[in-house]
């Protein structure tokens, strides 16, 4: 609570309401799991508020990358990005690697160019540059590294569920680091027989535990429910090999389940039967 300030967090609650509602309305007017996921995380890739697309982080040799993924529960389809400097919109990216490509995962200035082929929008680094977080990179560079992640789970009026995660990743990696956010299973995962899974934290841990899969897998094999395998993830498996974050869920019933074992995690939902909620803190 002590490194955000009454008015960031307002701002912050703000966008979060923004983007949730914009989602929400999409869902709403018969409108699919997989495009109200991207509509509703291209907000939070606009802002300079969370750390994705506008305002993700800086690595260590001062430039901006970004990682995404979306996973489509109906049929297990899948697309990522790693390592993109120059799309506006890495959620945008993913999606087109998951329909207009026979492949899953592309990186660095390959995932660049066949954004260019698909004429996404592509802008020059310096639009992701803020002012907070090249002051994040100058406290980070002799420190732990800070992390941070957006992400959005629906289902939507046919019962059919999509994940999706975008990232800037860690302020001042090194050596081409990647997180869990663009890989399936780790930090995303749908499938329309269990749940959709985002996940933020320490994504070298969540690697190891395969997060995301790992909620769907309790689901399907131990028939646990969407929250007890939620807690079951984060509260006890990560925490034994010591990882911290949390995840958002929603499962084929649309129980919702937003768990993390920090401080606080930037959260939101809002469901047809009259859920709604803003978040920061436990």
């Amino acid at each position: 609570r002590g490194d955000l300030s009454s008015e960031k967090e307002k701002l912050i609650r703000d966008k979060l309401d923004e983007a949730i509602s914009h989602g929400y309305e999409i869902l709403k007017s018969s409108g699919n799991s997989t495009e109200a996921i991207i509509e509703t995380i291209k907000i939070l890739e606009n802002s300079p508020l969370f750390n994705a697309g506008k305002g993700a982080v800086f690595t260590n040799n001062g430039t901006i990358e970004h990682d995404a993924s979306i996973m489509n529960g109906e049929n297990l389809n899948a697309g990522a990005s790693t390592g993109t400097m120059h799309v506006k919109n890495p959620i945008d990216l993913a999606y087109s690697i998951m329909t207009k490509s026979s492949h899953v995962f592309l990186s660095g200035s390959g995932a660049d160019d066949f954004a260019k082929s698909q004429n996404l929008e592509m802008i020059e680094q310096e639009y992701f540059y803020t002012d907070f977080r090249f002051n994040q990179l100058e406290k980070q560079k002799n420190s732990v590294s800070k992390f941070g992640t957006v992400g959005c789970v629906a289902i939507d009026i046919n019962g059919n569920l999509a994940a999706g995660t975008s990232t800037g990743g860690m302020t001042n990696k090194k050596w081409g680091r990647i997180g869990d956010s663009p890989m399936i299973g780790a930090g995303n995962y749908a499938n329309n027989k269990t749940c959709a899974v985002s996940c933020t934290g320490s994504g070298e841990f969540f690697i190891r535990a395969v997060v995301a899969y790992d909620v769907s897998c309790l689901m399907e094999h131990k028939n646990m429910s969407l929250k007890d395998a939620s807690n079951e993830v984060i509260h006890n498996r990560i925490l034994k090999i010591k990882g911290d974050g949390g995840l958002i869920a929603v499962d084929s019933k649309g129980n919702i389940a937003m768990p993390f074992n920090t401080e606080g995690m930037y959260r939101a939902c809002k469901s047809s039967n009259g859920k709604e909620e803003i978040s920061i803190y436990r």
